[in-house]
């Protein structure tokens, strides 16, 4: 059968033009034997609409990514605000961004943090009102409460904020101790302080710590040196290695508890040298009171109104305590040293003071020798001490 070679429908051999599409046919009776390939019009529509989706979704990517890129270029604004603190400016920047990039996640925990941010900010502001009411504690509990609200956020931006934080919470804390140190503070509340001012890393707390490590000092020098001077040295060390706890460094204190030091084995010295000296000084009382507390001022024999022989003396207390029962024995003799008799006698008063002076007396009736033939002599005189 032969067919158009054009169109592909049946012709007759003697046609020389086709009927259905009017083209003029081959002479050629072969080339009238092949049909040819026919275009399948169905394909055309779905062709079509594929392309038209392929276009439009060119144009869909290129709109989304370009939306992407402008995202992307607002959200690293947003994060350079953060990192120069200006959070306002930063939230503007992460809000725009999500209008581009809907589901952004950065973006949207950013702006989360910047709510937060903005937040603390506020609170630092009312931080710094109630320090300057002077309601410090209320001021540090605010600080710490905002600082707790960052906890579930991290990066640099945070650290920033953290920083901040624990700047406005130190020179709360240093308003707090200025305000302190300007009225009449005990050794305790010095020492508290200290302990408050070293806890803070900044050139200004330095420079109160230093100035409260030095009336510390001068505290501890002043009352170490009372006790010092009043002997009572444990009590000046304990004082003075208690304030070396808080300035192990101070060269006055550690002079100081040199000083004590030395006073101490010298107080101590001459104390021993003190006990010795008294001791000897009372075994040579002890021996005075004992053997020479009473001297012989004078003795005497004479004849009284009847002629009878009278004795008579007075002695003198050197001892250094009371003496009581003084006796004193004594012997008449003649001239040619016979002794003629001993007898003692008892001086009054009975009780003598160091320095006073006591008598005695005794007459003699039964010796008819005259008293200028005789001599007396005291032998010995014997006492008693309180």
């Amino acid at each position: 059968m032969l067919h158009c070679p054009y169109c592909g429908s049946s012709i007759n051999s003697d046609e020389h033009f086709c009927i259905t599409c009017g083209k003029k046919l081959p002479p050629d009776i072969n080339e009238r034997l092949h049909t040819p390939k026919k275009f399948n019009k169905f394909w055309l529509f779905p062709l079509s609409v594929l392309f038209i989706m392929l276009v439009f979704s060119g144009i869909l990517y290129l709109i989304l990514e370009n939306k992407s890129n402008e995202a992307q270029k607002l959200y690293t604004h947003g994060e350079e605000h953060v990192l120069q603190g200006e959070y306002a400016e930063a939230k503007e920047a992460f809000e725009k961004a999500l209008e581009y990039k809907p589901h952004f996640d950065q973006a949207t925990l950013s702006l989360n943090f910047m709510n937060k941010a903005l937040q603390a900010e506020s609170s630092l502001e009312d931080a710094t009102k109630l320090m300057e009411e002077e309601k410090y504690q209320e001021a540090l509990s605010l600080i710490n409460d905002t600082e707790s609200d960052l906890n579930i956020f991290n990066g640099p931006g945070v650290n920033q904020l953290i920083t901040d934080i624990g700047a406005t919470r130190n020179h709360v804390k240093l308003e707090q101790i200025e305000n302190v140190l300007d009225k009449e503070s005990n050794i305790d509340e010095l020492k508290i302080l200290l302990w408050d001012a070293e806890a803070i890393d900044s050139p200004e707390a330095a420079t109160i710590t230093e100035n409260i490590r030095g009336q510390i000092i001068d505290y501890t020098f002043t009352k170490a040196s009372e006790q010092l001077n009043d002997k009572q040295f444990s009590d000046a060390q304990l004082i003075v290695e208690d304030g070396l706890k808080y300035a192990p460094d101070s060269e006055k204190l550690q002079s100081l508890k040199t000083t004590i030091d030395k006073e101490q084995v010298a107080f101590e010295t001459a104390q021993q040298q003190r006990i010795e000296q008294a001791m000897s000084t009372a075994e040579e009382e002890r021996q005075l009171n004992e053997t020479d507390a009473i001297d012989l001022i004078e003795v005497d024999l004479s004849k009284d109104e009847q002629g009878k022989l009278v004795v008579q003396g007075k002695v003198k207390s050197v001892a250094t305590i009371p003496v009581n029962s003084i006796l004193v024995n004594y012997s008449l003799e003649t001239k040619d040293g016979n002794e003629i008799l001993t007898n003692e006698v008892f001086v009054y008063p009975d009780k003598l003071y160091p320095g006073e002076t006591g008598n005695f007396e005794y007459t003699h009736f039964d010796i008819d020798e005259e008293g200028k033939n005789l001599d007396i002599k005291v032998n010995k005189m014997t006492w008693y001490t309180d």
